[in-house]
């Protein structure tokens, strides 16, 4: 019997889904969670895709785990809890081109690509779902500059590491820019618990 799950990294917790799983197979939940945090402890603060191979008759289960989704894994590396819901208003993080390969590299043997530049296409496909800049820029933009060869060398030599000048210089155009962005949203609600103001009133 197989039972698929998407576990939190070394922290998940008994739930009534898994129960009615492996409740009729007579095995307890609890040593099942032990075995899958254990396995996946090394990718804490994030969803981690997990498969149960279960025998009913032995009692026996394998846990195997899988890389988690190329989403999951930019979160982790850029240290954000989630996306944007609003791209065009808010930007969750500013990634660089390095940090985009290193990404790649971890998630490449999982996604069906040719090469590590089509993976790092991939990823910035992600990026732009997430609504997270790359390189101070719109990561469709971005993606563009790759299929054009802007940052072969930097792929080809499978570069995963920002010189820490160019960090620093990401960080504050995102600095200034969240300011912005936050600014622009306070005044948006403002607004509109103003307009809600004057319609109770009427």
């Amino acid at each position: 019997m197989q039972i698929k799950i998407l576990a939190e990294g070394g922290a998940m917790k008994p739930g009534p889904a898994l129960s009615q799983k492996l409740g009729p197979a007579g095995i307890p939940v609890n040593k099942v969670i032990d075995a899958v945090n254990k396995a996946t402890e090394n990718f804490k603060g994030m969803k981690v895709p997990v498969e149960l191979e279960v025998n009913p008759k032995t009692k026996e289960f394998e846990v195997q785990v899988f890389s988690p989704p190329v989403s999951e894994l930019i979160k982790k590396e850029l240290g954000i809890q989630k996306g944007s819901g609003a791209h065009k208003k808010l930007n969750p993080g500013n990634a660089s081109i390095e940090q985009i390969i290193k990404v790649a590299k971890t998630k490449q043997q999982n996604l069906l690509c040719n090469n590590l530049k089509a993976s790092v296409k991939t990823v910035l496909g992600s990026c732009v779902s997430l609504g997270i800049l790359v390189e101070s820029k719109a990561a469709k933009e971005v993606e563009e500059e790759v299929e054009e060869g802007k940052y072969d060398n930097l792929i080809q030599g499978e570069i995963t590491e920002p010189p820490e000048e160019k960090k620093k210089e990401l960080d504050l155009y995102y600095k200034d820019l969240r300011a912005k962005q936050d600014k622009v949203l306070v005044a948006e609600k403002n607004a509109a618990d103003a307009a809600e103001a004057k319609k109770k009133k009427k």
